[in-house]
């Protein structure tokens, strides 16, 4: 692995992207003060960066593992490719237990292996190469599309309020929550953005507030603790956050502290919308109560930028989501267009448009508008 420090030029968020043979990452951790993308040349690599959160963010999370799955195509071994594959695609989905959206990229690369297995093993990398590429490609122009739908639910002039990072570091760009915050402002469209620091990874200081201020949008960063104050004061209009996996019943898991803004948000009549991709359904998943949370490190509790703020030896309970009852949430806003109750049928109906829409509109892998990273140093 080799780190590129970054050069700072005017151009939207390259979370992830496949680069001569290799994975590169902006890395999450260092956000805001230093910029450093770094490059992956195994499958080991890329899903160890998914689990320490170089990359985070459920549909980045899911191309991110695709990609590394295509780096690991690379180095089967042709007498036993089979089971080699597998093991690929059970180290990633050890990596991060929430995001379905990992779920859906492994199995989509799985059928493309099955598929082909019986080609030659360049063949099969290549296509998986392809393949991960094109999930790649049309997360973003299903984060335009998703941000356009939203945007229509936004009035004019509107303050919103915002949990964790759903912004383009969390896909392959453009975002989902902030998607509708960008798209609503292409729009022409006032919006003020109220973003929750969100404790304990700080992924709303570090790198909504970031993602704001590179795009002049208007934030103001409060902690988690400050939002009901300011919802009693009517200065939101509305709730707007992303998600790592959705029910098939609208129950919905984001990021820890979302269900206390969707109880509170209900308390004052203010909407509440979850806006992620359909990859971002589990219809599986009947309810909520399904819905796996990870546990994290207690340090990620305990410590702050590497310094101790907790005494020693003190329990800590560090789950990394909730789950938000889908009777609290207004409306869910996907591609595919905005799901409202009740959610069962509509989910359904909206993920089951996704496959042959995307499948007829998706451009050939490397063809939708891309996002390069900073062009690497020669001889780096």
């Amino acid at each position: 692995m080799r780190v590129i420090p970054y050069a700072r030029v005017e151009m939207p968020v390259q979370t992830v992207e496949w680069r001569n043979g290799s994975v590169v990452m902006l890395d999450q951790r260092l956000l805001p003060t230093r910029e450093v993308y770094r490059v992956y040349r195994s499958a080991r690599e890329v899903a160890d960066a998914i689990r320490t959160m170089v990359v985070r963010g459920a549909p980045a999370i899911g191309v991110a593992a695709a990609m590394g799955l295509a780096l690991g195509a690379r180095g089967l071994r042709a007498h036993a490719h089979a089971a080699g594959f597998e093991r690929l695609c059970k180290m990633f989905a050890a990596t991060r237990p929430t995001a379905v959206n990992l779920f859906w990229a492994i199995e989509r690369m799985r059928r493309v292996y099955q598929a082909n297995r019986r080609r030659s093993l360049d063949t099969i990398a290549s296509l998986l190469e392809r393949e991960a590429l094109a999930i790649h490609d049309e997360d973003i122009l299903a984060n335009e599309a998703l941000g356009r739908f939203g945007a229509a639910l936004l009035p004019r002039t509107v303050t919103v309020l915002t949990h964790c990072n759903a912004g383009a570091l969390a896909t392959a760009g453009y975002g989902t929550a902030l998607g509708v915050i960008r798209a609503a402002r292409e729009a022409g469209k006032r919006v003020e953005v109220y973003a929750c620091e969100t404790r304990p990874f700080l992924q709303g200081a570090r790198l909504t507030t970031w993602e704001l201020v590179r795009d002049r949008i208007p934030v103001t960063l409060i902690t988690d603790g400050m939002a009901a104050h300011f919802m009693a004061q009517g200065a939101i209009d509305c709730v707007v956050v992303g998600a790592d996996r959705i029910a098939a019943n609208g129950d919905t898991a984001n990021k820890i502290g979302t269900y206390m803004h969707a109880v509170v948000a209900r308390r004052h009549g203010i909407p509440f919308y979850v806006a992620a991709p359909t990859t971002t359904i589990d219809l599986a998943c009947p309810h909520g109560e399904g819905i796996p949370i990870e546990e994290r490190s207690p340090d990620e509790v305990t410590h702050v930028a590497g310094q101790r703020i907790a005494p020693a030896g003190v329990k800590v309970a560090n789950p990394a989501f909730d789950v938000t009852p889908a009777a609290l949430v207004t409306a869910i806003v996907t591609e595919m267009g905005i799901a409202r109750r009740p959610y069962r049928q509509e989910l359904r109906r909206l993920v089951r448009r996704q496959e042959p829409e995307r499948a007829a509109s998706a451009p050939p892998p490397g063809r939708a508008r891309r996002r390069s990273a900073p062009a690497l140093s020669a001889g780096r």
